[in-house]
């Protein structure tokens, strides 16, 4: 297969494996934080589950007060709502947010407190005033106890969606990343492995492969000296007595 772009090499490395040990390391360090994370999310949602309850219990209590102290006053003073309507010309209870951090998550949280003077002085003037200030005490405690019920309402709802978040990502990480990064170091491992078996099987190849050639040439060498020896070896006469004898002289 042709082309310009740069090759892919598709055998495992050194390098492969230890990219592969550092993404399992930051797996398990990101599986350690979230899990811690997810149970401080859920030991701060059983405390919110406890107080909804309380504050549930102290919300019928309250509104059950109020709506006798309510009657009360109908009872006493009659209908004062065109008289509450008339007296108040703003809100007097106000409700502020604030935002609380629990483990990286911003709860928001909700604030009551009140503003302004006293708008119902003048109303039960006539009969009944101090039943409507105890009603006026009463409900005030019935909305504040209903604004900490909101508080806590809206708080568990964001919890129980960030826990389901958070454990999914915990249980993928734990479940499906992490093994999928040990397989793959697994693989690498093992094909880095037996690459170096084949490696040490080459080279004790090429060394047995040398080590032949090398002896052929040696007694290739030794032949080839054998050869010139005997071509220059000059072969002495038999009787050494010829080779000194005199050459006759003729007086």
């Amino acid at each position: 297969m042709s082309g310009t772009g740069p090759r892919i090499n598709i055998f495992p490395t050194r390098m492969a494996l230890t990219t592969m040990k550092t993404k399992l390391k930051g797996a398990q360090t990101g599986h350690s934080l979230l899990k811690r994370k997810s149970e401080a999310l859920t030991k701060r949602f059983r405390t919110i589950v406890q107080k909804i309850e309380e504050a549930k219990q102290k919300m019928g209590k309250v509104m059950q007060v109020a709506s006798f102290s309510l009657a009360e006053v109908t009872y006493i003073a009659g209908d004062i709502s065109y008289q509450v309507q008339e007296s108040v010309k703003s809100a007097q209870f106000r409700v502020r947010t604030k935002q609380e951090n629990v483990s990286g998550v911003m709860l928001p949280t909700f604030e009551s407190y009140l503003e302004g003077g006293n708008a119902f002085e003048l109303t039960g003037l006539g009969r009944g005033g101090q039943q409507v200030q105890k009603c006026k005490e009463t409900y005030i405690k019935a909305v504040e106890t209903l604004v900490e019920l909101a508080s806590l309402q809206t708080a568990f709802v964001i919890l129980d969606e960030v826990i389901k978040v958070t454990n999914r990502r915990v249980n993928a990480i734990e479940h499906v990343i992490i093994p999928r990064i040990e397989n793959t170091i697994k693989y690498i491992i093992s094909e880095l492995d037996e690459q170096d078996r084949e490696e040490f099987f080459r080279l004790k190849k090429v060394q047995g492969k040398k080590k032949k050639d090398q002896q052929a040439a040696e007694k290739e060498r030794q032949l080839k000296d054998a050869q010139d020896g005997t071509q220059n070896y000059d072969p002495q006469p038999a009787d050494l007595l010829e080779r000194n004898e005199d050459t006759d002289v003729i007086f």
